[in-house]
Order: C-alpha cells, then structure tokens, then sequence
C-alpha cells in the first residue's frame, strides 16, 4: 500500500484476482505466497493453449477488419526489425503484443480473457525456466518467423492457414521443452493413465538441479 500509493481495497482485490489466475495461494491463518511453480506445468498449459490459440487464430483471420489488418502490417514491420542486439526482453514485449492483437481480433472477449490468463501462467514460468534452463529459450528468428506467418493468414483472411501457424507455435515449444527439460522416459503427470503419478521438479529443489544438470 506504502510502496504503490493506494489503499487497502485495491490491494485486496488485486490479490483475489492473483489467486483466482493461480500466482498466488491464501492459506488460512499463514498468509498469501506466491505460488510455487512447477516446470512440468508449462508442458500442460501449453497443451491447453495449443487448442485455444489456433481457435482464437481462426476466428481472427474471419473477423479482422481493415482497421485490424494495418495494424498487423505494423506489427510485422516491427518484428523483422527486430535485430539479436535488442535481447529477448524486447523479443518478449513484441511477440505478447502480437498475441493480444489476435486475442482482439477474435472479438470474442470470453475467450480472449481465457487465452491471455493461460499465456500469462506460461510466461510466469517461463521466465523462470529459462534462466534454469537455457535451452529453452527460443531463437529470435524462429518466432519472428511463425508470427509472421501467422498475421500474413490474418491479413489474407485465411482462418485454416492461422489455426494451423498458431498450432505448430505452440506444439514446437511444447517439442523443444521437452527435449530439454525431461530426461529420456520421464513423462508428464498429464502423459500417465490415471493413478500413476510423475516426477514433479519443482525449480530450485535437488530434482530441479539434477534434471538441469542433465538437459
């Protein structure tokens, strides 16, 4: 409240909201933590976003207007000047900015709420993940490319061509990440029949440090 210069309300309110989009936990009579993350969870959201996405996609190259498109046109001038000396944080901005483009040409503001609380989840870890492990992080080029791709569909109007941009996005990663996080036969809670239960690294435990050590 001191620091941000607002009163009790707000802050309050803030933290519900944290708590309902799962970055924060209330435990009676202890207090609210942030949560803890999990790296294998990025694997199971991306898996939920895979569908989401490539929806959202599809219904923004029917729906983009010509308002819509020259924005697009704006934003693909801006990510092939993206250069490798303006570091992943910029790389970061531009490709969210990207994505909450396509979440608004869905003009579906249900959806568009939904996606953006499962990509901001992602990005929570993330951010996390990719310091541990830095084989995560992508190539400028390869998201440059696919968001490229994917409003060049939106531009044309071309909903099967988007779907498919925005599923292949999200499916490389899900690749990549497992390729560099999970050592061979390990699979994820969400891989298992039901009543077998996965190894859970959770970053910064001993398990953590040993899988990083081996990816």
């Amino acid at each position: 409240m001191r620091r941000v210069g607002v009163g009790r309300t707000p802050v309050r309110e803030a933290l519900q909201r944290l708590r309902q989009d799962g970055f924060v936990t209330v435990i009676p009579r202890r207090g609210t933590l942030v949560t803890e993350i999990n790296v294998t969870d990025l694997a199971a959201i991306y898996e939920v976003r895979s569908h989401l996405e490539s929806w959202e996609a599809g219904l923004a190259a029917e729906r983009a207007t010509a308002a819509d498109r020259l924005e697009a046109a704006d934003l693909a001038r801006e990510l092939r000047a993206l250069d490798e000396r303006d570091g992943f944080e910029a790389l970061l901005a531009l490709d969210r900015q990207v994505h909450r483009f396509v979440y608004r040409c869905g003009r579906n503001a249900f959806l568009a709420e939904t996606i953006d609380r499962y990509h901001n989840l992602s990005l929570r870890i993330l951010y996390v993940a990719m310091a541990r492990y830095p084989a995560l992080t992508p190539r400028l080029q390869d998201v440059v490319q696919d968001q490229l791709k994917l409003l060049d569909a939106i531009v044309r109007g071309d909903s099967i061509r988007a779907q498919e941009v925005a599923a292949a996005h999200v499916h490389d990663f899900e690749a990549s990440f497992r390729e560099a996080i999970l050592p061979a036969g390990v699979r994820l809670r969400h891989d298992l029949p039901r009543g077998r239960a996965a190894p859970s690294p959770h970053l910064g435990a001993p398990q953590a440090a040993r899988v990083a050590k081996e990816a």
